[in-house]
């Protein structure tokens, strides 16, 4: 029992040390640049727009339920949790040997950093969110069930610090686990349904889908901010209790390794 509680006590017992670290390096992040914090919109947006354009003017893809505006809204919604993802393994799994001064220190503990890579990763997140809620609203498809999304964010949160705590710390022995991650990020972006709705998925390729982790993440935001429903075929249970496990099990890895990290940084 103690070890499932254990990394939840972790957050709540250094919460104000994470929150005033996770800040600063939002604002060191954006320090010097013309824009600013404008590019936690600016981001969501260009990388939309491409994607708009691709699927619309190229591929040309129809829907029979959706117009062009809500084709947009749809992708979007599948857009903004895959790149707050995408950001939490870039700046995640290099974070330990990154920082590597403070393996011993006891003020900050090194199985932190981890967590603070995620929550600077949330703020690109955070503001797409607010875009696609103010498009949402503006298409009329603000829902009684609208306000679940923060169960699912809850739970990518989760499995993203989970899934983190392991490739930190793997990453401390194998260092070329932060280019193999850079052509993961790729192949999830290809395979994950951004552009496409769970009706939209042959039965037979559904299986292979489901074994992707952001297939049950992007599909729970679709069904509950584009269609206002509970996530079909127990999505969302299953989303939750992998988060759950992630979470638990990438705390129990991390700690294992942690006692050998001086010897190798």
């Amino acid at each position: 029992m103690r070890l499932l509680i254990k990394p939840f006590l972790i957050l709540v017992r250094y919460r104000y040390l994470l929150a005033q670290t996770t800040l600063n390096d939002v604002k060191a992040r954006f320090a010097g640049s013309i824009m600013g914090m404008l590019w936690l919109f600016l981001y969501p947006l260009l990388l939309l727009g491409a994607y708009a354009a691709v699927y619309l003017f190229i591929f040309k893809v129809k829907f029979q339920l959706f117009d062009s505006n809500e084709y947009v809204a749809l992708i979007f919604c599948g857009l903004i949790p895959f790149l707050g993802f995408a950001e939490t393994l870039g700046m995640g799994v290099g974070s330990v040997v990154a920082n590597a001064n403070l393996i011993k220190n006891t003020l900050f503990p090194i199985e932190l950093v981890p967590v603070k890579a995620v929550f600077v990763s949330q703020f690109t997140q955070a503001m797409g969110m607010i875009l696609l809620l103010v498009s949402l609203f503006s298409l009329g498809r603000i829902y009684e069930m609208t306000p679940l999304f923060l169960i699912v964010w809850l739970a990518q949160i989760l499995f993203s610090i989970g899934a983190i705590w392991i490739l930190a710390s793997m990453n401390v022995f194998i260092r070329d686990l932060s280019n193999i991650v850079s052509v993961l990020v790729l192949f999830l972006m290809m395979i994950s349904p951004i552009a496409y709705s769970a009706d939209m998925i042959p039965e037979g390729l559904r299986p292979f889908l489901a074994l992707n982790p952001l297939y049950y993440m992007i599909i729970s935001y679709q069904d509950i901010l584009m269609f206002g429903q509970v996530p079909r075929d127990n999505v969302l249970f299953i989303l939750l209790v992998l988060a759950l496990l992630t979470f638990i099990l990438g705390y129990w890895f991390f700690m294992r390794l942690k006692r050998v990290f001086a010897d190798n940084v």
